[in-house]
């Protein structure tokens, strides 16, 4: 990440903000205003490149007793997010959840529409028949989770790790799955039609009375 920091200071094209996300949305704020970034409103927050200094982010978040990682990260620093805690920010009006630890958690039969969750980690979660149509899964982990009977459609599932998940019977009707990885995943009888799938690895995929 230095490395890449370094470069990006020496280039005269001026880079994009570097993007920070904290455990919750209030230490975010206040962090954001202790650094000098731009709050996002949720729990990110921007910095220039110039004044990334991680020293100062350690001891911020210390002050404010957070935890924190750069945004799309392979491997997350949030603890598993309680599943009652979770329900009630949605149900209050919350609908970003970046980076969230969600594995196995037991989330079938609910109204989850327009939700947020890029980068978070699903795999292994019980996810059958919830609606999640219009929501974003960028880059999260869903791997070896329950996604039968759930309703996807419209929803962005871009580069999303679906291996071995279970989408039978599914509605996807719409989906952006490009770059999804999707290779032995149940797909009997999923609804794909209008689905982007450009580079979309379905390797042993089971595709049998699939709609596309």
């Amino acid at each position: 990440m230095r490395n890449l920091l370094y470069r990006l200071i020496g280039s005269k094209i001026k880079p994009e903000p570097i993007i920070l996300l904290f455990d919750s949305c209030e230490a975010a704020s206040e962090i954001a205003f202790m650094l000098r970034g731009e709050w996002n409103g949720y729990n990110g927050v921007a910095i220039d490149v110039d004044k990334i200094d991680e020293i100062a982010i350690d001891t911020t978040a210390n002050l404010m007793q957070a935890k924190w990682c750069y945004q799309g990260v392979s491997q997350t620093l949030l603890d598993i997010l309680i599943v009652d805690k979770f329900l009630h920010l949605y149900g209050i009006g919350e609908r970003h959840f970046y980076n969230t630890n969600l594995r196995c958690a037991e989330l079938s039969s609910l109204d989850l529409t327009g939700i947020h969750l890029s980068y978070a980690f699903l795999n292994l979660a019980n996810l059958s028949h919830t609606n999640l149509s219009k929501s974003d899964f960028t880059a999260a982990d869903i791997s070896q989770a329950n996604l039968s009977d759930c309703n996807l459609s419209k929803s962005i599932l871009l580069g999303a790790n679906l291996q071995n998940t279970n989408l039978s019977h599914a509605n996807l009707k719409g989906a952006n799955l490009n770059y999804a990885r999707l290779n032995n995943a149940n797909l009997s009888e999923a609804d794909l039609r209008g689905a982007k799938l450009s580079y979309t690895d379905l390797k042993i995929a089971n595709l049998e009375g699939a709609l596309y």
